[in-house]
């Protein structure tokens, strides 16, 4: 079995590297069907909404690098639930730095597949506080 913390790192990573390669089929997997997705004070509920929000928010010519860093990940003591903390950027097709912020993550272990998904992804921009999600221990 895979250290969950490895796992959920592999997460995190594939979230930012398949939104920027618009592979969002494939992006979309790593949502549960019924996630929530909160960016810019909205919500979106379910894995097809969020999906649909992120295609029309990165076309080609918007894509760039997501860049996370420094993730903290505290799984519970059954290992089937987990919340992360990811400081992140991300750099445009310019080369310029436009973003720069904090996902704040519940996750839940797939049993059926024993993949790791998204159950909350709460982006936090630099200067927000959290409005769904715990801040990071600490």
């Amino acid at each position: 079995m895979t250290d969950p913390q490895q796992a959920i790192r592999d997460v995190l990573t594939r979230y930012c590297m398949l939104c920027d390669d618009g592979r969002f089929d494939e992006w979309a997997q790593l949502f549960e069907v019924g996630a929530r997705f909160a960016v810019m004070g909205k919500v979106h509920q379910g894995r097809d909404a969020i999906q649909a929000f992120i295609e029309a928010g990165q076309p080609p010519a918007r894509r760039g690098r997501h860049a996370g860093m420094g993730s903290i990940v505290e799984v519970n003591d059954t290992g089937t639930t987990a919340r992360a903390w990811t400081d992140f950027l991300f750099v445009s097709q310019q080369r310029e730095i436009t973003v720069v912020g904090r996902y704040h993550d519940e996750l839940t272990l797939d049993t059926a597949d024993c993949r790791w998904r998204f159950a909350t992804r709460e982006i936090v921009f630099l200067g927000s506080e959290p409005t769904m999600t715990r801040p990071p221990p600490g």
